[in-house]
């Protein structure tokens, strides 16, 4: 069978990008001008750069036209790691670690060495963890505004974990589920995984577009809202309560569940009430100490509903049983002892001062982020292509996350996702201000 006309055009133009013919940055004929160069129709034209944009070899900008993308691999949703120079920065992941939490460390597992007995350790807790444990992690999660049953607390090896346990749970291939037109990058991965359709909210500067939530929720059969009230990922809001009341009241009204991510929720010292005390009967609530104590302590957990408990359970078991019982009882002990507190709080001030020198380094730019966040949201000029900037920035030594990454719908305005957490302190100006002039001195195209 012959393939369809179209195909040879998409096989002749990716050769040319791919050999460099083509280079990086180049502007491609419009649509209406490929369909007349080509002798095709305006749709199959249309047909072909869409085809070329899923192979990631364009990028197309409304009202610029379709451009070769940068193909170094630098941008995306996995981007590549090694850097054609020696690395100055990392600006696209968050690892922060307090000093000294070495030290702590090797006296928590000397702690346990000579505490009970140490062989339970080495043996398999129940999928969901031991009520003891759960136990801790309600106690821990009351500062958080939620009063909740052990029960109800089931223990996992980090955030991604426990959301795919949920979405295990709530959903089947096809379903739709409503998300921020910009959002965590692993509900991407995890939609891709169980065949779900992310359906785009648009973003304002203050949160999700409610109105426009609403109209998807009375016009799609939504299941499931999934959301970042508190300092979102990556745009840093905090949304107030009235905010909240009405996104409970949409949830109630279209018979949608929640799905709310509280990673970052530590970070703002006195938020609003959790979607999960305003509607537990529909909230799932997720979240972990990779952000607030180490990203290498795989220790998560969801707060389900009781009518969820066994099929959140199951999905655990089936997928990787929950957390060790070694880092289990790291966590928790580090939960009862107060070190979770102490660290959350030295957090908040150290992103602070993070947020200070992004704000200094990079005045004048177009910044978006919580106040004591790890995150900045950078928008680029409109010349700036996230792509380009993103291996202008490799070549500089510096690793960045483009929009990509976060965009769940066709918009994605130019714009970088910076992480501030992982550099030392006094190495973090350095790198926003190598960033800024290598940003700076792209020219226009």
């Amino acid at each position: 069978m012959r393939p369809p006309s179209y195909k040879s055009v998409v096989d002749e133009l990716g050769r040319a990008i791919r050999s460099g013919e083509l280079p990086a940055g180049s502007r491609l004929p419009t649509h209406r001008a490929l369909a007349r160069e080509r002798n095709i129709a305006l749709a199959t034209a249309t047909r072909v750069y869409a085809e070329l944009a899923a192979m990631g070899l364009v990028v197309g900008e409304p009202g610029r036209g379709t451009f070769v993308r940068a193909l170094s691999g630098y941008d995306g949703l996995e981007p590549a790691r090694d850097l054609p120079v020696p690395r100055l920065a990392d600006l696209s992941f968050n690892q922060p670690l307090a000093r000294g939490q070495g030290e702590m460390l090797r006296q928590a597992l000397r702690k346990l060495a000579v505490s009970g007995e140490v062989e339970a350790l080495l043996r398999q807790d129940p999928p969901g963890g031991r009520t003891h444990d759960r136990a801790i992690v309600g106690r821990y999660l009351l500062d958080r505004g939620i009063d909740t049953a052990p029960r109800n607390v089931l223990l996992a090896a980090g955030t991604q974990q426990a959301l795919d346990s949920v979405l295990r749970t709530l959903t089947r291939p096809g379903d739709v589920v409503a998300v921020d037109a910009l959002t965590y990058p692993g509900i991407k991965l995890l939609a891709s995984a169980h065949s779900l359709e992310l359906a785009p909210i648009p973003v304002t500067a203050a949160g999700p577009d409610l109105d426009a939530l609403d109209l998807l929720c009375r016009t799609r059969p939504v299941r499931a809202i999934y959301t970042i009230p508190t300092v979102h990922n990556p745009l840093g809001w905090v949304l107030e309560r009235a905010q909240r009341d009405r996104l409970v009241g949409i949830a109630r009204s279209r018979d949608c569940l929640l799905i709310e991510d509280g990673t970052y929720a530590f970070l703002e010292a006195a938020p609003p009430s959790p979607l999960r005390t305003l509607a537990p009967e529909r909230t799932f609530y997720v979240a972990s100490l990779s952000k607030n104590v180490a990203p290498g302590l795989r220790f998560g957990f969801a707060v389900v509903p009781d009518s969820a408990v066994d099929g959140v359970v199951r999905a655990l078991r089936a997928a990787a049983w929950g957390s060790p019982g070694l880092v289990t009882a790291l966590a928790t002990g580090w939960l009862g002892d107060g070190t979770v507190a102490r660290l959350e709080k030295h957090r908040r001030e150290d992103g602070t001062a993070r947020q200070d020198i992004a704000r200094t380094a990079l005045a004048g730019m177009n910044l978006t982020g919580h106040p004591s966040s790890y995150l900045v949201w950078l928008g680029l000029a409109p010349h700036q292509r996230p792509d380009q900037v993103a291996d202008v920035l490799a070549r500089a030594g510096i690793l960045v996350s483009t929009v990509d990454a976060f965009a769940t719908g066709a918009h994605r305005p130019p714009a970088l996702r910076l992480a501030l957490g992982t550099p030392d302190l006094a190495d973090l100006r350095a790198a926003l201000l190598r960033l800024r002039n290598a940003i700076e001195s792209i020219p226009p195209t």
